[in-house]
């Protein structure tokens, strides 16, 4: 990324869809695994409670599902700290151009 705050701003408008698409994956993930997990435990009603979890916890769909998870997640911290990234370089900007100004108060 550029010095240029105008491409960080850009940068921010750009990258902030994608980010929202990430984020809602993730929520979706999050909430779909409750929905498994009951899923996969009324398969096995013939067992105790603490088994039915158990069985569901071990499910293949749900450990796939967690694998799905864990890229949503790692997806949407990768956007996330790249947009902060982009709000730090406007930052940095503007404490720069506030310090070049009052140095050329004083040195006038």
């Amino acid at each position: 990324m550029s010095k240029d705050p105008n491409d960080a701003v850009d940068f921010i408008f750009k990258t902030a869809p994608e980010y929202a698409k990430a984020k809602a994956e993730r929520i979706q993930l999050q909430e779909f695994r409750k929905s498994m997990k009951s899923l996969i435990m009324a398969k096995h009603l013939d067992k105790p409670l603490g088994a039915q979890e158990r069985e569901a916890y071990a499910a293949d769909e749900y450990q796939q599902l967690l694998k799905g998870l864990a890229v949503a997640v790692e997806k949407e911290a990768h956007l996330e700290w790249q947009l902060e990234a982009a709000k730090m370089r406007v930052e940095i900007w503007k404490v720069k151009e506030y310090s070049d100004r009052k140095i050329e108060k004083i040195t006038m």
